[in-house]
């Protein structure tokens, strides 16, 4: 084997080891094999190109066009013009998949399952893309050490989604595959130079040390096997199937290396907080008695807590039952009340999980929609959103009373386990703050109680948007402090202080009570999007607080000795109550821009319960795997730019090998010779000049500098190459003459000064010479005919023999 196809054949298996991270993150792993087919393919490819042997950039246009190819052949036949070529339908099918992909991440949990073809194109892509980078480095360009980019960002964007799945041990084969791949171009190179870089003898004392290229790959290759350590470090993990557009629960990256902060929204969503334009997503109908100021829409809820956000649990999805289950908790003898409610959705509205009153007993819609039992939520299924949707939804109206509340049995343990852990990074100001502000409470009821007043009215605390926040675990610690923020902090700082005291609490995201309207409707707006904490109490079940200051309806349960109104005294005025706006911005325009920030991406996040504007990655798929589709469409690009400028690219990569052609014998003289008057011609050509062969090379000189309007300079160089030509032709011992390719270049700037601009296009874009191509394959092809009919058996008819 030759070092070139050793080396190809390395690149492959670094590739291939690179990709064996993104073993963890989806089921069934057969797709590995799929991948080690399609990337030989690509690889063989490449190995033909450069046999031929083509120029640089149109070995790589060759694997792309294959590739792509490749790609329409396992996902996009159908689409295909004749089942194989690609065509718009094919690139618009790519782009469903994609968009298919996206949602799918958003809903499973590691690993995903592989049936979806959305998944699958993005990790077989992806995987390809990075095999096309790698070969073109390593092999048509022989240059390993740069080769470790691609294979560092495939790695590491697989062990930044893998939530530590075997980190170690797939780092270790990726590495492996990379030493392979620098120790196959080192080897390569020694073969090559022999002597030059490792045959001088060793002298005592001296500086025996590796020469200055082994050295360099050699630290090219520490510096990027310690990259790749570092980076998935910054990585944010992918979490329980449901994305936002960072690839996590509600926040968003706080620009250090991808990490959420509960409360660090404010930071970058302080712009969009104060817009005044408010766009009414949905439209509630309910029956006349109902009581629409504590008609809450959640979407979902966020249970998991890691001292940096909250963000939602692994949960599996099942179909839709025809009737919802009772709500965990909830006992026979609290006061209960069915509510009808018809939801209308405007059309720009496109929200993946559908807005409910909670908790929901049955559901009427129409689409693909899947169940989340323990949120009792519901989600789309591949793509399926509320865009333009009108649906019927059946739920209960829980009116527990306080003394229920504060005879609440402990919750079952495994509630309890779940739904009270804290990490350690959570700063010991928050259980400490807790306790005191509960002291005195007889049991969790009042506790919570405690816990809402403190924020809402008596903990000083005040709404507001422009504010300064701390990130990162001391995120709430610094709210805490600070005494600012609007709906996603209060609910954070709540729930976590609750766990704190061994309430189970998570936190729930949807819309506060929308605006009454004259025709009995309710419109709910993106400035009612909105985060509420939920406590859980054995018997009742999930029960709403409500800790923002001067924002949503005060729960009735939660006020002594009231039926549901809110104490005159306390600033806390329901949705409901008033229409006249608010002159600060309110939790529902807080809650809006930052949920429509997590919506950007369309993700399925449960954290993106705003609205969802139609911006966000144009193609369409969400968190982290962004990047494998973003080197998608790199190469697809690069392949749709290659196809067009095929001719220029042959006719440089021509020119610089006739005229850099330098032979040290006769016969390389004459090649060279030879070569250089063929680029003169072929660029005259180019330039307009026919060429005619039955001219002597004197006369083609001639009728060159007459058609080219060639001034006497030039002209002197057209007839010295001419002359040089001449030698070799007819002359028994032919002289060599230097410069030759600089003459040719010096012609080369005379003729493009003497046409027009369209003309130097033309010899640029699309140079005449590229016809000696198609010549060039009719006469291969002439000879293999040929040659198949020479070796074709001749059947003769017998002559009359006897015997």
């Amino acid at each position: 084997m030759s070092g070139r196809g050793r080396l190809a054949l390395c690149a492959w298996a670094a590739t291939l080891m690179a990709a064996c991270a993104l073993l963890p993150l989806v089921e069934p792993v057969t797709w590995i094999v799929q991948a080690a087919l399609l990337l030989g393919v690509q690889t063989l490819v490449g190995a033909a190109a450069r046999r031929i042997p083509l120029a640089r950039p149109l070995t790589m246009a060759a694997q792309a066009v294959v590739t792509l190819v490749m790609l329409t052949l396992v996902f996009a036949r159908d689409q295909a013009f004749l089942g194989i070529v690609p065509g718009p339908g094919v690139f618009l099918h790519f782009a469903d998949l994609l968009q298919q992909g996206g949602d799918d991440i958003a809903r499973y949990a590691i690993p995903a399952p592989l049936e979806s073809d959305g998944i699958k194109l993005m990790v077989l892509g992806g995987v390809l893309v990075v095999g096309l980078l790698v070969d073109t480095l390593a092999v048509t360009f022989r240059s390993a050490a740069p080769a470790g980019l691609p294979l560092l960002a495939l790695y590491s964007v697989a062990a930044g989604l893998s939530e530590g799945h075997g980190d170690w041990f797939w780092f270790l084969v990726a590495a492996a595959g990379y030493l392979l791949l620098l120790l196959a171009e080192g080897r390569d190179r020694l073969s090559q130079w022999g002597r030059v870089f490792g045959g001088a003898a060793r002298t005592p004392g001296g500086d025996n040390g590796p020469v200055a290229p082994v050295r360099t790959g050699r630290r090219i290759g520490v510096v990027a096997l310690g990259v790749a350590l570092v980076v998935p470090l910054a990585l944010p993990a992918m979490n329980g199937g449901l994305l936002d557009a960072n690839g996590t629960g509600v926040g968003v990256g706080n620009g250090n290396g991808g990490t959420i902060s509960a409360v660090n929204p404010l930071l970058s969503l302080r712009d969009s907080l104060n817009v005044d334009e408010d766009r009414q997503a949905l439209s509630v109908q309910t029956g006349s008695s109902t009581d629409v100021s504590n008609l809450y829409l959640r979407i979902v809820s966020l249970d998991d807590f890691d001292g940096r956000t909250w963000k939602p649990s692994k949960r599996s999805i099942t179909g839709v039952p025809d009737d919802f289950p009772t709500p965990i908790g909830l006992a026979s003898d609290v006061k209960r009340a069915e509510v009808e409610t018809t939801i209308s959705a405007a059309g720009w509205y496109q929200q993946n999980y559908l807005p409910m009153p909670y908790p929901p007993s049955g559901v009427k819609v129409r689409g693909s929609w899947r169940y989340e039992p323990q949120g009792m939520a519901l989600v789309g299924d591949h793509g399926q959103n509320t865009g333009g949707l009108t649906y019927e939804v059946k739920s209960l109206d829980v009116q527990p009373t306080a003394e229920q509340l504060a005879a609440a049995p402990p919750p079952p343990p495994a509630i309890e386990r779940e739904y009270t852990e804290l990490p350690d990074s959570l700063p010991a100001v928050v259980a400490k703050t807790a306790r005191e502000v509960t002291a005195g409470s007889k049991n969790r009821y009042e506790e919570a109680v405690a816990l809402q007043d403190y924020f809402a009215v008596t903990g000083g605390f005040e709404y507001d948007t422009q504010v300064e926040v701390g990130d990162g675990p001391n995120a709430i610690a610094n709210f805490l402090r600070d005494k600012q923020g609007f709906c996603v902090h209060f609910s954070f700082a709540m729930a976590a202080m609750a766990r704190s005291l061994g309430i189970p609490a998570r936190v729930a995201v949807g819309f506060a009570p929308g605006t009454p309207q004259a025709d009995g409707s309710v419109s709910v707006g993106l400035k009612d999007a909105h985060a509420w904490p939920e406590l859980y109490f054995e018997g009742v079940g999930w029960t709403r607080f409500e800790p923002t200051p001067t924002r949503g309806t005060v729960p009735s349960y939660t006020v002594p000795d009231s039926s549901g109104s809110v104490d005159p005294g306390v600033a806390r005025p329901s949705v409901g109550s008033s229409t006249a706006p608010s002159a600060s911005p309110s939790a529902s325009e807080s809650c809006s821009a930052q949920l429509r920030r997590l919506q950007e991406c369309d993700s399925a996040s449960p954290a993106a319960a705003a609205a969802k504007d139609s911006g966000g990655p144009w193609w369409g798929v969400s968190g982290s795997w962004w990047y494998l589709a973003l080197l998608f469409w790199v190469f697809v690009g690069l392949a749709v730019l290659a196809i067009p400028l095929a001719p220029m690219l042959w006719r440089l990569r021509v020119r610089s090998v006739r005229l850099g052609a330098h032979g040290r014998s006769e016969a390389g003289t004459a090649a060279h010779t030879l070569a250089v008057w063929q680029e003169l011609t072929d660029t005259a050509w180019d330039f307009g000049i026919l060429p005619d062969d039955s001219q002597t090379p004197r006369k083609a000189a001639a009728r060159i500098v007459r058609l080219g309007h060639l001034d006497a300079t030039v002209a002197a160089s057209v007839h010295r190459v001419a002359d040089a030509v001449e030698q070799v032709l007819y002359a028994p011992r032919p002289r060599a003459t230097v410069g030759l390719a600089q003459d040719v270049q010096l012609v080369i700037g005379g003729l493009r000064g003497s046409v027009s601009r369209g003309t130097r296009i033309r010899a640029l874009i699309a140079p005449r010479s590229t016809a000696r191509v198609v010549w060039a394959a009719t006469e291969w092809w002439a000879g293999v005919t040929t040659r198949a009919a020479a070796i074709r058996p001749t059947l003769r008819k017998p002559s009359g023999q006897e015997g």
